[in-house]
């Protein structure tokens, strides 16, 4: 295949007229084959990697059903999101169990061109603060248990790619020093202080889930995790740009804080995403959407309805981020994050060629391409 005449994404996060060819299911230097695409008036972006959403679709991570995932991994790749990571919530043991070994399930079996490829797992509880619970169930919240991480690592046989974790609680830093090597720890659902997080980020911590929400703000005298992160430069932090989360001028001020080098764009999208308004639900609770806005009964926002490439649109459309640094954002900044990028997240001859074709005015998808196959 042959895709000619694209404004393209290169590696050195620019745009640059030319062809990209395709052998396979691989990006290459030339090739053979007679098929063309026309992508005149078109940006060739890599495929989105969303690496924390919980559902879509009517869908959750959460269901631990291949009828979930598969659902949703089929509405993300139609969206541009050609790899996912999904979110689990602060469950029981035995149901933690069960979404990191359907998430295996889908690995094994999944095969390129119908729905999205399963990267990771997120595990975003249950070793989080009571006090920045969220939307989290407080029933199944519990300090760090390594001996249970172990066994779900175990369960999903290596899938297991990030997991939060509030530092303050009783045994978080040698959950830090033991796990770190192998998953990258998400600083997030904390009351911590500056110099807590700034210990956990010395311990081996890496990455900060979803800023400026359920953590403590930014103040003269208190920085805490956001000051920590900051001055600690190894640090991802993740954020939302469904335009509910977080105000325009705080994803402009994040940018300028951290750089397009190393925020992450995240949807954390719910089950209501891609659904009409309505009652769902997220971790068992109960949840009302309206538009883009999902919360719970006493009011607090609860995950996101929004899919990864509207807040990438979102961010550029609305709040004034360039596209290139959007791009990064949403591509080969979350590959690193979880080791995928000699892979994915860049077009780059030997990489994977999961590749998506906006319209260069409105950013509408062209097409999709995963493992060089055109699914839409």
């Amino acid at each position: 295949m042959i895709i000619k005449h694209a404004l393209v994404f290169t590696d050195d996060c620019k745009f640059t007229e030319k062809d990209i060819y395709i052998e396979g299911e691989r990006i290459a230097d030339a090739s053979s084959d007679a098929n063309a695409i026309d992508a005149s008036g078109c940006y060739l972006i890599p495929g989105l990697l969303d690496l924390h959403f919980h559902g879509c679709m009517g869908h959750d991570f959460c269901d631990a059903t291949q009828e979930a995932v598969t659902a949703m991994a089929e509405y993300e790749l139609k969206n541009g999101v050609t790899s996912i990571c999904p979110a689990s919530m602060t469950l029981s043991e035995d149901k933690l169990l069960r979404i990191c070994e359907n998430g295996k399930a889908y690995r094994d079996a999944w095969k390129p061109g119908k729905t999205a490829r399963l990267c990771g797992i997120n595990l975003e509880g249950p070793f989080i603060a009571m006090s920045k619970k969220g939307a989290q169930n407080p029933k199944y919240v519990i300090p760090p248990d390594s001996e249970a991480f172990q066994r779900f690592i175990d369960a999903a046989d290596g899938l297991v790619k990030l997991t939060t974790l509030a530092p303050e609680t009783e045994g978080a830093m040698d959950f830090i020093r033991r796990f770190s090597p192998n998953v990258r720890i998400s600083i997030g659902h904390t009351d911590c202080d500056y110099d807590t997080a700034k210990e956990a980020f010395l311990a081996g911590a890496s990455h900060m889930t979803h800023l400026f929400n359920a953590m403590p703000p930014f103040t003269h005298r208190k920085p805490a995790l956001i000051g920590a992160a900051f001055d600690s430069k190894k640090v991802t932090p993740e954020i939302i740009c469904d335009g509910i989360h977080i105000h325009p001028a705080s994803v402009r001020t994040a940018f300028a804080i951290f750089g397009d080098d190393r925020l992450i764009f995240i949807s954390d999208s719910m089950m209501a995403t891609g659904m009409p308004d309505g009652d769902y639900s997220l971790g068992g609770l109960d949840v009302t959407v309206t538009g883009r806005l999902a919360t719970l009964t006493d009011g607090t926002i609860a995950g996101s309805a929004t899919n990864l490439m509207d807040c990438l649109r979102t961010a550029v459309q609305d709040m004034e981020i360039p596209l290139e640094s959007a791009i990064k954002c949403a591509t080969i900044n979350p590959a690193r994050a979880i080791g995928e990028e000699k892979e994915y997240g860049s077009i780059t001859a030997g990489k994977y060629a999961d590749l998506v074709l906006l319209d260069k005015d409105s950013l509408a998808i062209r097409h999709v391409i995963s493992h060089g196959i055109v699914v839409s």
